[in-house]
């Protein structure tokens, strides 16, 4: 017995001294892993993942530091060869311009002195004096590091110190040329905030994106005017039509501001459909003069504007401000009543933006569809859902006819209609990508979707909408405003556009 004691015990002692020998803890730290890596037991998560899938995880973060300096270095290599070869390129006009700068005001450059990369001072060049081609000279700012082609645009200090914080990120970037608020601006459609777009910027940035960007703003810049300096008057005339030439946040708190009153406002939208059907139906030409509102919708209208040498402040379309009016009246407390469409889409739009913004009070949400007699039930159940703003979607001239018809028995503040806007905000149509509407092609967008139903409108009906401009530019003396026209003029003065 004491033989077993004894010889038990010597194997406890050399397991012990296994243990904490050397080997033991090499193999306990390199091959008990691998041994445990063999195991049929599947640990969930990154802890379980296969040898191949650590392999590639270890990849990525070795060669994480290569591909971050090899994203700053593309674009930068990009920015400096486009850069040197305008430079070359433009060389002659450069120095002629040189020249006549020092012949106007005796200096060549001058500077702006400007909030850069991590909020970094920088002077932006132009060339000194006044006329055309004194921008020219930003491209020694490109080809020095200053600035980039695409990029958040350059902020004064003043500008710099309002931005919100969690935009800050803007300025981890070099300033650029191009930027989507630039962009957007000139078709009218920059209603979100600058600040906001670049930090979506800097967030998705790669060469394709910039590429894709410079794109645009090339097609934008012809569309919308190349810069050239135009009157900005509150209202546009159109016809003898009146139309608010205001932003899209004043149309929004108009809205708003008359929705907690008790006076009715009738507001309507107009494309350059709207204005040629406005041209040979009386009718709907009356509803549009006597509305207290008429807004801006479409690049065609942009245009247009053009062509009478004025300049469109905002494209104030339905689609774009009906999520902007929702957040307002959500905060406000102010219901809102859908009326129109196809079964079920008043009511998918309902509840869509219901999820979206929280405290949003939809009064009620019905189709278009009904009897001829019921109608004056339909007026009723309207007025007694305690609806504050009325959105009818219908199509154009048809809401604006029946808005009309019953504006004095209906008890809303604000009415207005919306086209098919309903179908957008319901998910029936997709509405056009973002890229083709910052080149005022959504329109184009539409046309595909829908082709035998819009070929007219567009492929017709903007031709014969400019032609109808034209003619107005030609002879204005035919084309006046009513009287009072001015009292629809915006009461908060507003920013003039230069493009």
């Amino acid at each position: 017995m004491q033989n077993a004691l004894r010889i038990a015990k010597q194997d406890e002692e050399k397991e012990t001294f296994r243990a904490l020998s050397p080997t033991a803890s090499f193999r306990r730290t390199f091959l008990v892993p691998r041994f445990m890596a063999k195991s049929p037991l599947e640990i969930p998560g990154p802890l379980g993942a296969s040898r191949k899938s650590r392999w590639l995880a270890g990849f990525r973060r070795r060669s994480h530091p290569t591909l971050a300096l090899l994203g700053e270095l593309v674009p930068r290599v990009f920015d400096i060869v486009l850069s040197a070869s305008l430079l070359v390129l433009l060389s002659p006009l450069l120095v002629m311009r040189a020249v006549w700068s020092h012949h106007q005001v005796g200096s060549v450059l001058t500077a702006t002195r400007l909030v850069g990369r991590y909020q970094g001072f920088f002077r932006r060049l132009s060339f000194a004096g006044s006329g055309r081609f004194r921008d020219l000279a930003v491209w020694l700012n490109v080809f020095r590091g200053d600035m980039a082609v695409v990029g958040p645009r350059p902020m004064t200090a003043e500008e710099a110190a309002a931005v919100p914080v969690e935009d800050l990120v803007r300025f981890t970037v070099r300033p650029g040329l191009i930027s989507p608020f630039r962009i957007r601006s000139r078709i009218g459609i920059a209603h979100q905030r600058e600040s906001a777009m670049d930090r979506e910027l800097v967030y998705s940035q790669t060469l394709k994106e910039d590429l894709g960007l410079a794109a645009r703003s090339i097609v934008s810049g012809v569309l919308g005017g190349g810069g050239t300096p135009r009157e900005t008057p509150p209202i546009l005339n159109f016809f003898g039509i009146p139309v608010v030439n205001t932003t899209m946040n004043e149309a929004v708190d108009w809205v708003v501001a008359k929705a907690a009153g008790t006076e009715k406002k009738l507001l309507a939208f107009v494309n350059p459909d709207c204005l040629n059907i406005a041209w040979k139906d009386p009718d709907y030409r009356n509803i549009l003069i006597e509305a207290d509102r008429v807004l801006p919708d479409g690049i065609g209208v942009h245009i247009g504007c053009r062509m009478l040498g004025q300049a469109l402040r905002a494209n104030v379309n339905g689609t774009d401000l009906f999520p902007l009016l929702c957040e307002a009246a959500a905060r406000e407390r102010l219901p809102i009543y859908l009326f129109g469409a196809r079964p079920g889409i008043a009511q998918a739009v309902a509840e869509n933006m219901v999820k979206r913004f929280p405290g949003l009070r939809i009064a009620g949400a019905r189709d278009g569809y009904y009897k001829p007699e019921q109608e004056e039930a339909v007026v009723d159940a309207i007025n007694s859902s305690g609806a504050r703003i009325l959105l009818v979607a219908f199509g154009a001239p048809r809401q604006e006819l029946w808005l009309g018809r019953w504006r004095e028995k209906l008890v809303p503040s604000v009415s207005m209609g919306v086209g098919g806007l309903f179908d957008f905000y319901s998910g029936r149509i997709p509405r056009a990508p973002v890229w083709m509407r910052e080149m005022g092609l959504e329109w184009g967008f539409r046309l595909m979707q829908e082709p035998g139903r819009m070929w007219r409108r567009y492929v017709i009906g903007n031709p014969l909408f400019l032609f109808r401009v034209w003619r107005q530019a030609k002879h204005p003396e035919k084309f006046k405003l009513p009287e009072g026209a001015e009292r629809l003029a915006p009461a908060v003065p507003l920013e003039s556009r230069n493009t």
